[in-house]
């Protein structure tokens, strides 16, 4: 019988990609304020927000496998880009980034809460946008509107097309739950995809 597995995060990307693996969960809203502290690495901050999301419902889950994630874009200066949350701030991020090349950092954290074991993995991946005119990223928010996404662009839509190079080793990180890592630390579990007696 499948352990009882718990997606701490409400975003629908990460619970259809979770979904892909074919494993029993539910999606619970993680009790957990997050907070962007600039002078922290981003590879670190990522791992702490989704240890932070994962831990927060030990209490509540006391017997549960949980999954915490988060996601911080940094622009090609370095700077923490958070989601836009409207079209001006989304197109003045879109603009900026143009033509040249960023870095996002997704944090992965999995926690035993049975026996309080953690695992974390932060996995980098790069985009490098094209020459866009400011009418061609007006074209793409009006039809996307992907003001709740990191870099004001959703990569498994027509996001695609803003690309002009995608880097990294797990395109599922740019959508927000790294499936690679993942898969790894569940099986390490007794949770493993890919064992018929785990569904």
């Amino acid at each position: 019988m499948q352990r009882s597995l718990i997606l701490a995060s409400t975003s629908p990307y990460r619970r259809e990609l979770l979904t892909r693996l074919g494993l029993v969960f539910k999606v619970m809203e993680p009790d957990f304020i997050e907070s962007i502290d600039p002078g922290v690495a981003p590879q670190l901050q990522v791992k702490h927000l989704a240890l932070g999301k994962a831990r927060s419902l030990v209490a509540t889950c006391p017997d549960a496998v949980i999954i915490g994630s988060d996601q911080v874009f940094c622009d090609a200066s370095g700077r923490v880009l958070g989601k836009p949350g409207d079209m001006a701030t989304a197109q003045a991020q879109l603009e900026r980034m143009a033509g040249k090349k960023h870095h996002f950092y997704t944090g992965l954290a999995v926690v035993d809460a049975r026996n309080g074991q953690t695992q974390t993995a932060s996995v980098i991946s790069t985009v490098v946008l094209r020459d866009l005119s400011s009418r061609q990223i007006k074209n793409y928010l009006e039809r996307e509107s992907p003001f709740d996404c990191a870099g004001s662009f959703k990569i498994e839509g027509l996001g695609i097309s803003l690309m002009e190079q995608v880097g990294g080793t797990d395109y599922t990180a740019l959508i927000g739950l790294p499936l690679i890592s993942l898969t790894t630390m569940l099986q390490s579990l007794g949770l493993d995809p890919l064992d018929v007696c785990a569904f």
